[in-house]
């Protein structure tokens, strides 16, 4: 019989243990998002990274369709049980998420109860104060934010006799130069993509003026809908008006205008500041930047823009362990260096101002003008009432009618004045339905 000292004897015990333990557990975190493409390839690799970070935690993150299909499969998920820990909700569906008080466990709540350290006021104020309650707690996690933008075509500029280093700063001057452009040959001046949240919400919040009655509806669910005033309509006349020249040319719902530009139809767009690098890749031209224009007779322009894009929101009833993978994920999530990662490989805005400063000091805006402007618009002024966002319930809905009014003014059907007024008062009804369907009324 072979001798075994006691101490080898010792090691063999512990390996043999080690060997039949079971398994160290981690635990799943499904996390359902609207991401898809490049940007979906991006959301897979932060979940890659934060679970490559720590061993005891596993985000999943799994692609459902658009925003709507997100949060309506989440939805019907919850009433089956089977609803995800996390869900990435846009912007305009806030005040439907705050309404469902029982399915929601409020980020800030989360960070508290898991002792993980989270500071709002490290979050940009354009950002927070979208997703905030009335006390400045955050409800949701604010995740991919975005702020429309001006783009131009550098070589169009040039043949036109246009300054190419000079962006249009007003309409009237975005006016001039889409004439010129026009009359350079340019098939059209300039076109939009997301028609009510550059032309309506934004327009809006640039130039200080309330969408609504009650703060824009962060003071209550009895908002009144008001942008049916003379500034707004002022602004949708003058675009129809441009339109009979192409020197504005309506291009459609969501992005559909943005290949206008990309394919040099369009001399100007305003779109997304998330789609820069999906411009700067399909366009074969150098690409200009401006922050939105603005009319200058009308007091206190510019104030600052308001943000598109989504939050996480945190759904109840999942198991403990969930909450806790949760926490620490938003906390990685809210580290410099991941905010300024994310930030430079998206588009999408610096929702820190820690993550703003890293970036700014690794170069990267000299290295790529333009990426600097979506950030310096949110942050132009402090927010006020009218620009620091929309708290409307079935918003998604509303801006649906916004956008129905809009197109029978572009089309000729009605004048400015009469879309407008037929937006507001359908959306009115649907803000008072909503209003009705509230339990806390």
């Amino acid at each position: 019989m072979t001798f075994i000292s006691r101490s080898l004897w010792s090691v063999v015990v512990l390996v043999i243990a080690a060997a039949a333990a079971p398994a160290h557990a981690v635990t799943e975190i499904m996390w359902w998002h609207a991401m898809s493409g490049e940007l979906g390839k991006q959301v897979d690799r932060l979940a890659a990274e934060f679970n490559a970070s720590q061993p005891d935690y596993r985000i999943v993150p799994t692609y459902k369709g658009s925003y709507t299909e997100t949060v309506t499969a989440a939805i019907f998920a919850f009433r089956s049980r089977s609803q995800p820990a996390i869900v990435q909700v846009n912007e305009i569906a806030t005040a439907t998420m705050t309404a469902a008080k029982g399915a929601i466990y409020p980020v800030y709540e989360l960070m508290h109860d898991e002792q993980e350290s989270f500071s709002p006021s490290a979050f940009l104020p354009a950002v927070t104060g979208y997703y905030a309650d009335a006390d400045g707690n955050l409800l949701s996690f604010p995740f991919n934010a975005s702020t429309p933008i001006l783009y131009y075509n550098k070589s169009e500029f040039r043949a036109a006799g246009l300054d190419p280093e000079i962006a249009p700063k007003t309409w009237p001057e975005l006016g001039k130069a889409a004439k010129r452009l026009r009359d350079s040959g340019v098939a059209c001046g300039f076109t939009t993509s997301w028609p009510a949240w550059i032309n309506i919400e934004n327009f809006s919040a640039f130039h200080n003026l309330p969408i609504s009655t009650r703060a824009n509806g962060f003071a209550g669910l009895d908002a009144v809908l008001t942008f049916n005033n003379p500034h707004v309509t002022r602004h949708i006349a003058q675009l129809v008006d441009w339109q009979k020249s192409k020197l504005f040319d309506y291009g459609g719902r969501g992005q559909a205008a943005e290949p206008r530009f990309q394919k040099g139809e369009c001399g100007i767009f305003i779109g997304s500041s998330a789609t820069r690098a999906d411009i700067k890749a399909n366009s074969k031209f150098e690409v200009g930047y401006g922050m939105l224009p603005y009319w200058p007779d009308i007091a206190g322009a510019p104030q600052n823009s308001i943000i598109g894009g989504a939050t996480l929101w945190v759904l109840r009833n999942r198991p403990a362990a969930e909450y806790k993978g949760a926490a620490k994920f938003f906390a990685y999530l809210s580290r410099p260096d991941i905010q300024a990662a994310w930030h430079q490989n998206t588009g999408y805005l610096p929702i820190t101002q820690a993550a703003f400063d890293l970036t700014r000091a690794q170069g990267f805006y000299d290295r790529n003008p333009g990426t600097a402007i979506s950030i310096e618009q949110v942050t132009l002024h402090p927010p006020t009432e009218n620009s620091r966002g929309l708290r409307l319930g079935s918003f998604v809905l509303v801006r649906d009618a916004i956008e129905d009014e809009m197109e029978q003014a572009f089309g000729g059907r009605k004048s400015p004045q009469a879309a407008l007024d037929a937006a507001v008062e359908r959306g009115n009804r649907l803000l008072r339905q909503f209003e009705r369907a509230s339990p806390d009324r």
